[in-house]
C-alpha cells in the first residue's frame, strides 16, 4: 500500500475518533422509557437517533431535521438470555469508527429515538431486508465522507436548501463502505420497498383517459438518503411506545413552580386556575 493510500485512510481515522466523540449529556431524559422501546420495536422496524457528537451536528444541520443517524433492528438474539430486553434487542448500524456492526439496541438507553416501521412487508420480505444487511456486517465506514461532512461543521456555512440533500450524497461510492442511512435504504430497495422514491407524472396510455396522468416511482440513488426521510416518508408508521401501550395524561406527576414539591393530585381533582 502507498503513501497516498495509507495518508488518507489515517487522517480519515483520526479525523472519525474526534468528530463522532459524545459530547458531554446536558442532562436530557430519553423521550421513550427503554423498557417501552423493547416491548415495540421489531424485526425491520428503523430505529432513528438524536445524536450528541460533532459529526451528528453536520448530519442535523444538513437534513434540517433532529435525527442523525438510522439503525435496522434485527430482533431478539436468544444467547443473549431469554427476555426481551434492551440488552438483548440487536441493531445492525454503519458506525464511524466501527464500521457496519450489530450491537444491542442498550447502546442507545440515553438517547432520545424514533421507531420508523414499515407497512405491508411480508415475514419473508423483511427477513430479506435483515439479511441483505447482515451480510454487509464487517464493511467499512466510507472514510470520505467524514471527510467532505467535516467541513460543514465550524463556522456553520449558509447551504442553501435545495442543495443540502446533494451535499449528504459523498463518500467514495466504494461497496464495501457504507453510511447509516444508506445501507438501510439498500436494504430495503433489495426488496423493492419505497422510502422516498421521486414522483413524475406521466400522460395516461390509455387514449379514453386524455387528461389523465400515471403516476410513476422512480428508486432514489440510495447515497441520497438521511434518517430524517425515514420519519418524514409516506411509506413507513412510526411508533410512539409511550402512546402505543395507553397514554393516560391524568396520571402525569407535575412539579409545582415555587415550593420545590411535586403534585400528586390527578389532574381532573385540581381546581381551575384562576386568574
Amino acid at each position: 500500500m502507498g503513501i497516498d493510500q495509507r495518508f488518507p485512510r489515517g487522517i480519515g481515522s483520526r479525523l472519525a475518533r474526534f468528530l463522532a466523540r459524545p459530547r458531554p449529556n446536558q442532562g436530557d431524559v430519553p423521550n421513550v422509557p427503554p423498557e417501552l422501546t423493547v416491548s415495540q420495536i421489531r424485526p425491520g422496524d428503523v430505529l432513528l437517533v438524536e445524536g450528541t457528537s460533532r459529526f451528528s451536528t453536520a448530519i442535523k444541520y444538513l437534513t434540517q431535521s433532529t435525527w442523525s443517524h438510522a439503525a435496522l433492528c434485527i430482533g431478539h438474539d436468544a444467547s443473549r438470555g431469554i427476555s426481551r430486553s434492551a440488552s438483548t434487542m440487536m441493531l445492525v448500524e454503519a458506525d464511524v469508527n466501527a464500521g457496519v456492526q450489530v450491537i444491542p439496541l442498550s447502546t442507545y438507553t440515553l438517547s432520545h429515538t424514533r421507531i420508523c416501521r414499515p407497512v405491508g412487508l411480508e415475514d419473508g420480505e423483511i427477513r430479506q431486508v435483515i439479511d441483505y444487511a447482515r451480510a454487509r456486517v464487517g464493511h467499512h465506514y466510507d472514510v470520505r465522507n467524514i471527510i467532505d461532512l467535516a467541513r460543514y461543521l465550524l463556522p456553520t456555512p449558509p447551504v442553501p436548501t435545495r442543495f443540502r440533500r446533494r451535499m449528504i450524497a459523498l463518500g467514495s461510492g466504494d461497496p464495501t463502505r457504507a453510511i447509516c442511512s444508506s445501507l438501510i435504504a439498500q436494504a430495503f430497495q433489495s426488496v423493492r420497498y419505497p422510502i422516498l422514491p421521486e414522483v413524475s407524472l406521466l400522460p395516461s396510455d390509455d387514449p379514453r383517459y386524455k387528461s389523465c396522468y400515471d403516476e410513476v416511482l422512480h428508486i432514489r440513488h440510495h447515497s441520497l438518503f438521511t434518517p430524517r426521510d425515514f420519519d418524514v416518508s409516506p411509506y413507513f408508521d412510526v411508533i410512539k411506545p409511550v402512546v402505543s401501550v395507553g397514554f393516560d395524561p391524568h396520571r402525569l406527576i407535575w412539579h409545582e413552580p415555587g415550593n420545590g414539591s411535586r403534585d400528586t393530585t390527578p389532574v381532573e381533582n385540581r381546581p381551575s386556575p384562576t386568574a
